[in-house]
Formats: C-alpha cells, sequence, structure tokens
C-alpha cells in the first residue's frame, strides 16, 4: 500500500517520516517531490574496479546550470535530508526529467526502513541536457511494511551509508566480501 498525502502529513507529524526542508507545495497525491542539489561527482578513473575504493573527482552546478553528457555516469544528490523509521521509500524519476532523457537511479531506487540521508543519485542521460540546482528530480514514495522491522538502516553494522553526507557518495561495494 502506497501513502497518500494526508498519510505522508501525519506520518511527518508522528516524526516517522523526517523531509528537510519540508515544502507543502512539493507534496502531491502521494508522493514527495525531491530536488537536485549543487553537487555532482564522476569518477576520476575510465574503469572502475568492484574490489576498491574509486576516486571521485567533485562538481558543482552554478546558475548557467550544467550539461550532462551521454556515456558519463554522474553521481549527484538531493537537496532534501529524508528519514524514513517505518515505511519502504522508493525514489523514482520525475515524468518531466525522464522525457529529457535523464535516468536518475541505475538500480538503488528502494530505500530500506531506517534510511537516514540525503539521496545519492546514479544519473545518466541519453542525449547532452543542461540541468540546475534546485530542479525537481525525483519523487519519493512510501508503501507500508507488513509486519515488524528487526533490523532497520541506520542501526545495522554493515549499513555502508549511514553518514549524513549531501554530497554524492561513491560506491562502497568494495566494504562487501566477496
Amino acid at each position: 500500500m502506497i501513502l497518500s498525502d494526508k498519510e505522508i502529513l501525519k506520518q511527518i507529524q508522528k516524526g516517522t517520516i523526517v523531509i528537510e526542508p519540508f515544502k507543502n507545495e512539493c507534496l502531491g497525491s502521494n508522493s514527495y517531490d525531491v530536488h537536485l542539489s549543487k553537487y555532482l561527482a564522476i569518477y576520476k578513473n575510465a574503469v572502475l574496479d568492484s574490489k576498491f575504493e574509486n576516486e571521485l573527482i567533485e562538481l558543482e552546478i552554478g546558475e548557467e546550470g550544467f550539461v550532462l553528457q551521454p556515456g558519463e555516469l554522474y553521481l549527484g544528490s538531493t537537496i532534501e535530508y529524508t528519514e524514513t523509521h517505518e515505511f519502504v521509500p522508493f525514489l523514482e524519476g520525475k515524468s518531466s526529467v525522464g522525457r529529457l532523457g535523464i535516468d536518475i537511479h541505475a538500480t538503488a531506487g528502494k530505500g530500506d526502513v531506517g534510511f537516514c540521508n540525503h539521496w545519492t543519485l546514479e544519473i545518466s542521460v541519453t542525449r547532452p541536457v543542461r540541468v540546475y540546482a534546485g530542479m525537481p528530480i525525483g519523487q519519493i514514495i512510501y508503501f507500508m511494511v507488513n509486519g515488524e522491522v528487526i533490523n532497520p538502516y541506520h542501526l545495522k553494522s554493515s549499513a555502508k551509508y549511514r553518514t549524513k553526507n549531501p554530497k554524492p557518495v561513491g560506491s562502497m561495494m568494495y566494504k562487501n566480501k566477496f
């Protein structure tokens, strides 16, 4: 079951959902719009190695915007910091963003109960497109969980993306054992 706008507001009042900053005009019928921060990053090396930490080059979107290029993976982040303590958050791109050929996540659209952070976006484009800091980039949809959550994300010792960070965070696959 997906939470309605009224239920999202109720859960924000209860503290089970946190969205900072919160703007009422960003609340949809059953979602909340999130916005692209000024922070982007790309990987320094052309070949990435999943067993090692891969160095990032940090970029910032200026007032004139930033042109994303096909064939490059950009890591972006949301302006909004979110916490979700009883629901499963899903981040999806807005249809207007998709119609520009922008994909905001390759595989990581689902958050976990207990996720408390800014969202890192895995941005790719089909053709060059100029983006701007503050533009609506996606929407979070909240799903109810059936049953008690024993191990929320923010309390898991193995959780790799718990450090609060407004900037994009690179892959931490190297922390897994394989």
